[in-house]
């Protein structure tokens, strides 16, 4: 349900930017309210997996990351949801192969992010004590896998939103 909701929202996101000209005023003012929500997104996502990394390396019990990780999720949603109402605003090129990877990573991570769910419950299920190493391999690999895929998907959409944004400036377009 969270899925189809994710996708209905990220599609009507992409094809609101795509069919509706929002205007100069608009995009100047979606371009500023798209970049304080990647900061509020992405840079939560990056404190919740560096202490994921810390846990990982045994540096701090298991369950603060988890902690951290729920008490986080209104903020990380919360900002997923003004990128994508923001980036109806900001006209985005779907005839630019980037721009749809770019796109395509942003429901990845979105989608990424809901199935990490039953994972994180098996973990704050757990003793706090308990180690990386003394997980299953299955779950090991669960959670290096969408780790992996997160910070992916982040960083190409992260880039290609800069790129993208860069050559429009110098391009006057």
């Amino acid at each position: 349900m969270l899925g189809m909701l994710c996708t209905a929202g990220w599609l009507a996101s992409v094809l609101v930017g795509h069919y509706v000209d929002c205007g100069p005023e608009l995009h100047r003012i979606g371009l500023a309210v798209h970049i304080l929500a990647l900061v509020l997104s992405f840079g939560t996502i990056l404190v919740v997996d560096w202490l994921g990394l810390l846990w990982l390396f045994g540096k701090v019990e298991m369950h603060a990351s988890g902690k951290l990780e729920a008490a986080a999720k209104p903020l990380i949603w919360g900002g997923l949801a003004l990128l994508l109402i923001s980036g109806a605003l900001i006209d985005p090129d779907l005839t630019s192969l980037v721009t749809v990877v770019k796109l395509v990573c942003v429901l990845v991570l979105m989608l990424n992010g809901l199935s990490i769910a039953p994972a994180m419950h098996l973990l704050l299920a757990l003793p706090p004590s308990t180690r990386f190493t003394e997980l299953t391999r299955r779950l090991r690999l669960r959670l290096m896998i969408a780790l992996t895929v997160s910070q992916t998907c982040w960083w190409t959409a992260v880039l290609i939103g800069l790129i993208n944004s860069t050559l429009r400036r110098w391009t006057g377009a």
